[in-house]
């Protein structure tokens, strides 16, 4: 039986899900969607992406920035998508997960192979700059997956999904990316996206394990909450920050042409999003 509520469902292979403006905006990998969603279940397309995979996040003015193939695309205020950054000089291997701190500095992740088909290499993390430039500033990550940054902008937190750990960076005035440690070893776990709460806990989501997992520094769980489907990546957001929002579908049936096992569910936790308010 599943610890959480159903919010929405009949999707496909559902990921990247960012609490804006009272509303869930997330990214729809099978149907090629952004997709918001509020509270009630009311919901709309808000973009279509032709590119899987894709992710998402938002500068710090609030534009919507959607990681696409080898561009990082900015949707402007007439709900066009234009190029804000040209990735493929820093990596010609699939993109995955992003995030934005408060100075408009992206990092994005790249998994290093052609998954998953390919052999496996190890991935990098890339900075693109409030100007657009692009450079890599991490490298030898074990299939990178989601990433966080602490409301302070200092440290920058990455799930390794084929290492089972979290890995931490700090965080230069310049962007750059400095001693990587152990941020957290997560007993065979393959985390996914995760997010960080107000009491400096993560949440990750796991897809083999179908469940949301709370972690402190360290590696000692908090919390667990299973659902019936793989879970792929969570946030926090609602009306107190104390939502678990959580993209979640069947694994591997939503590969499965025709499949629309993806739902977003929800739960209740203690703990609000770190920096709420925002």
């Amino acid at each position: 039986m599943s610890d959480f509520h159903t919010l929405l469902s009949d999707l496909v292979l559902v990921e990247s899900p960012r609490w804006h403006d009272d509303r869930l905006v997330f990214a729809d990998w099978g149907a090629g969607e952004v997709i918001a969603v509020d509270l009630d279940g009311r919901h709309e397309v808000i973009s279509r992406i032709d590119a899987i995979p894709f992710c998402l996040d938002r500068l710090p003015d609030g534009r919507l920035l959607v990681v696409a193939g080898d561009r990082l695309l900015v949707r402007e205020p007439d709900a066009t998508l234009s190029t804000y950054a040209d990735l493929g000089a820093v990596s010609t291997k699939p993109w995955n997960d992003i995030v934005t701190d408060g100075r408009g500095n992206t990092y994005l992740n790249n998994i290093g192979f052609d998954f998953p088909e390919g052999e496996f290499a190890p991935g990098l993390i890339a900075l693109v700059g409030p100007d657009g430039s692009a450079r890599q500033v991490a490298e030898g990550l074990s299939f990178p997956n989601g990433m966080a940054i602490t409301p302070d902008n200092s440290t920058l937190i990455v799930a390794e999904s084929y290492g089972g750990v979290l890995t931490a960076y700090d965080i230069a005035p310049d962007g750059d990316l400095s001693e990587p440690r152990l941020w957290a070893e997560l007993d065979g776990a393959a985390p996914d996206g995760i997010c960080i709460d107000a009491e400096g806990a993560v949440w990750f989501a796991e897809v083999p394990g179908c469940r949301c997992v709370r972690v402190r520094e360290g590696g000692e769980v908090l919390q667990t909450v299973s659902s019936e489907l793989g879970c792929f990546a969570c946030t926090l957001g609602g009306p107190d920050g104390t939502t678990l929002f959580v993209t979640a579908a069947a694994w591997p049936d939503a590969m499965t042409p025709g499949s629309r096992t993806g739902q977003i569910l929800t739960t209740e936790v203690s703990a609000p999003a770190a920096g709420w308010p925002a």
